[in-house]
């Protein structure tokens, strides 16, 4: 299958297409839920809309970022009726103010945030002067840093901590590239058979990736999976590790903290979200009747979970949610 043929936007009615007809620790022992003991308390409570977008006019929520004021930077994909994408700010009040407007036909994908304070963001289009990695500079414009290959799909974007590297993952051929902060040609990092997708009605593999604890953090939404890469002395990847399987759906997901390997995984196509263990376990701790609408993303701040709703379920239900999450149940659902 010739994934670069394909117009983004069918890309994107595809997503909804086959999303529609879906229905601080470190390394704590875990037993599973099935052990027979009585159902635990919530991990994540008082669950609520902190803003609702319109998915008509492309405002589908697609990755998230935390800033240290409180507010959060969204990507919306725009890949909806050929609508523009948009980078936004939304403060915790609800109200959003727009950073970049993208081009209609494109899609802006992953953002993350560098430590100057600069806004970076992944653009995805077939067009080769604007297909790459963007960077939006504190009180400036934004202006393209790296060029990516038009027509694949750069998805995940992380920054590592020390500040310096990007990294990308290219969904369409599963990979990972590297971009330094400060612009220049993108690298292949990773190209491995575990970042491939699967030959599925969603054929993307890897997804979204974080920098955590001295490793990239990869998800393959085709194959369900979240993997671990080592980042070597050199900078290189080390062996792949698969965290867990059977994580169907998998899109973005956050870690509890930067010392904890606890993660808190968007399932789309689901629409739930689950908890990560370190070894590999796993719960789910909301669903659809918590209101979740094609869940896209996740990010902690302190007890607070914030997620991203694509709603490219029928309902068309776009927002961004926030839950409690309740640590004593989180623990002892580890420690059980």
């Amino acid at each position: 299958m010739n994934h670069g043929r394909i117009p983004l936007q069918k890309q994107f009615r595809l997503v909804a297409a086959v999303v529609a007809t879906s229905a601080v620790l470190v390394s704590a022992p875990y037993a599973s839920a099935a052990s027979g003991q009585a159902q635990p308390k919530p991990v994540v409570t008082h669950v609520k809309t902190v803003a609702s977008f319109d998915f008509a006019v492309g405002d589908a929520p697609e990755n998230v970022t935390l800033n240290p004021d409180g507010s959060l930077t969204v990507s919306m994909l725009g890949g909806s009726a050929g609508r523009r994408p948009a980078l936004v700010r939304v403060d915790v009040s609800g109200h959003r103010a727009v950073l970049v407007a993208g081009q209609p036909g494109d899609m802006i994908t992953g953002n993350t945030r560098g430590l100057d304070g600069s806004v970076y963001h992944n653009v995805s289009s077939t067009d080769a002067a604007r297909s790459g990695v963007w960077k939006l500079p504190l009180g400036g414009s934004p202006r393209r840093i790296a060029a990516l290959p038009a027509g694949e799909l750069p998805n995940g974007l992380a920054i590592d901590q020390a500040g310096r590297t990007l990294y990308v993952a290219e969904s369409f051929k599963g990979a990972v590239w590297t971009v330094p902060v400060s612009g220049g040609t993108a690298a292949r990092w990773l190209t491995h058979a575990s970042l491939a997708p699967a030959e599925s009605p969603l054929p993307l593999g890897a997804n979204r990736l974080r920098s955590h604890n001295g490793a990239v953090w990869v998800s393959n939404l085709s194959k369900g999976t979240l993997l671990r890469v080592p980042v070597t002395a050199a900078g290189s990847a080390g062996p792949v590790h698969v965290v867990t399987s059977d994580v169907v759906g998998i899109d973005d997901f956050t870690f509890l903290s930067g010392r904890s390997d606890v993660v808190f995984a968007a399932l789309n196509s689901p629409n739930e979200i689950t908890v990560v263990y370190p070894n590999g376990a796993k719960k789910t701790v909301l669903t659809s009747a918590d209101g979740l609408a094609s869940p896209t993303a996740t990010v902690v701040r302190g007890h607070r979970l914030y997620i991203t709703d694509g709603g490219f379920a029928k309902s068309r239900d776009a927002k961004l949610q926030q839950g409690k999450i309740n640590f004593s149940a989180l623990f002892a659902e580890a420690a059980s």
